[in-house]
């Protein structure tokens, strides 16, 4: 039974449990309350008795000890027993009015005896046979003489009964009321956790494996408290944190996607390349010599070609994990001097564009188009050939996506805290629309431009991953006839 009850009380809802735990509480605080109060009353109305019974003793033993009879004033339902008492033993007086004495006054010799041997006032509680309930007390009237009262507890016990059903009604009253409109206030109070179980019912109907998958619900009602209005907060936090987390997967897996794409068409076009030209070869075998030749040095460069995109890939992934295995061989190098071989570098394979090398430090500014005359010296620590990487991919970037005879510059200076390498070209400039994603992986502003020429698309990206990967930013700025990109490396202090 005991277990049939706890598991019915455990399928209600939180409302009506905590409205029944609050009645049980509150029946218990009533049961309290009213005990109190009927043992105040019954002890009010026995003392209230006691003092009636010594008034009205100290009139009758005045009669007795004058006239020897009961001549006072006489309660109805009140008995009233006069005892001689000698030697221990107590002798009932023969009474005026048979009314005056119960049927059985064992009780009123009992009491007298006792009072004789305490030498004072005895007050007992007796159920006299054919009577009910009496208040006894017994007194000494004048040495000798013990004069024993009895009063009806009848309207005691009667008052008290009534108080009790009272108080049965009203508290029963009260505790049914407030099981209701308690009950009625826990729900409404509890609504918003109903409102929040809801919501977590709605995103799980929701199908979360879609990659466009998002989470517009949330619990906005207000009110509850300040603990619910606290839950609520962290229910809505902890959706947002997760809508965002979706919302960053959904971009990942999206740009995953065309990564793969974009990796697959620029993997393909060298081995369709390749593999063209072993055709070629082989039916050109038995040709000149020369001929052969030819066909060999295509196929050696479309398989280079083909092998710097896969190195420019497996850079990036690497980076990508950079918390597990890092790609950086981290050293105390010059920043200056790595500017100089990428310069020297960039004139040897681009001549038909000048370029103009700066270098500014603590002791001023120097700058050539050769170079360079005592340039200033920038020590700091990062990788050597990543760095000079990140400097020949943006000079290359400056010099395929700009004319023959455009002016380039690359100037390593110093600002608070961090070395500052910019290159600047003079060429058309990348359009608004397209500077955002110039870093993105296969991204090219001129769609149109050939492979030959274009380049793959992973050289900026590469650049930006490696600088992040110093803890350095890259930015772009661009107008028409300007072009900037800027490279920030952090400087131990």
């Amino acid at each position: 039974m005991i277990r049939r009850l706890t598991s019915t009380h455990r399928r209600l809802r939180l409302g009506t449990r905590l409205a029944l735990g609050l009645g049980a509480l509150a029946l218990l605080v009533f049961a309290v309350v009213g005990t109190a109060l009927t043992t105040s009353m019954r002890d009010y109305l026995s003392a209230q008795l006691d003092t009636q019974l010594a008034q009205g003793q100290m009139a009758q033993s005045k009669s007795i000890a004058d006239y020897g009879t009961l001549s006072g004033k006489k309660y109805y339902r009140w008995y009233y027993a006069v005892y001689d008492v000698a030697d221990g033993t107590a002798v009932l007086r023969r009474p005026e009015d048979p009314a005056d004495l119960p049927a059985d006054v064992d009780d009123f010799t009992a009491l007298a005896r006792a009072q004789t041997a305490a030498h004072t006032e005895v007050l007992r509680t007796e159920h006299l046979r054919g009577a009910g309930t009496y208040r006894l007390r017994a007194c000494e009237v004048r040495p000798g003489v013990v004069l024993v009262s009895a009063a009806p507890m009848d309207g005691i016990e009667d008052t008290v009964g009534r108080l009790i059903r009272i108080q049965v009604v009203a508290f029963g009253l009260a505790l049914l009321a407030l099981v209701v409109f308690g009950r009625r206030m826990l729900r409404r109070g509890l609504k918003p956790l109903s409102d929040m179980a809801h919501t977590a019912h709605g995103i799980a109907s929701h199908d979360l494996t879609e990659s466009a998958a998002r989470l517009p619900l949330r619990a906005p009602r207000a009110g509850g408290g300040p603990e619910v209005e606290e839950l609520r907060t962290a229910f809505n936090t902890m959706l947002e944190h997760i809508d965002h987390s979706l919302a960053v997967r959904a971009e990942a897996e999206r740009r995953l996607r065309r990564f793969v794409a974009d990796a697959s068409h620029e993997l393909r076009t060298p081995l369709m390349s390749v593999r063209g030209y072993a055709d070629l070869f082989q039916y050109a075998a038995a040709n000149a010599p020369e001929e052969r030749e030819k066909h060999l040095a295509r196929l050696r460069a479309e398989a280079a070609r083909m092998g710097f995109l896969l190195d420019d890939l497996l850079l990036l992934a690497r980076l990508d994990a950079a918390e597990v295995e890092t790609p950086l061989r981290m050293t105390e190098a010059d920043l200056t001097e790595l500017v100089e071989q990428a310069a020297d570098a960039f004139r040897a394979g681009h001549p038909d564009h000048p370029l103009t090398v700066r270098t500014q430090g603590a002791e001023g500014l120097s700058g050539t188009g050769g170079t360079g005359g005592g340039p200033v010296r920038l020590r700091l620590r990062l990788d050597p050939q990543r760095i000079r990487q990140v400097l020949d991919n943006l000079l290359t970037n400056a010099a395929v996506h700009t004319p023959a005879g455009t002016e380039v510059c690359v100037e390593a200076s110093v600002a608070p805290g961090a070395a500052v390498v910019r290159v600047t070209d003079t060429g058309p400039g990348i359009p608004a629309a397209d500077r955002e994603r110039v870093f993105d992986r296969f991204y090219r502003v001129d769609k149109a431009r050939s492979r030959d020429r274009g380049g793959s698309g992973l050289g900026l990206s590469v650049a930006a991953s490696l600088v992040r990967a110093h803890g350095g930013t890259i930015e772009v700025a661009s107008e028409p006839g300007r072009t900037e990109f800027t490279v920030r490396l952090p400087m131990p202090s």
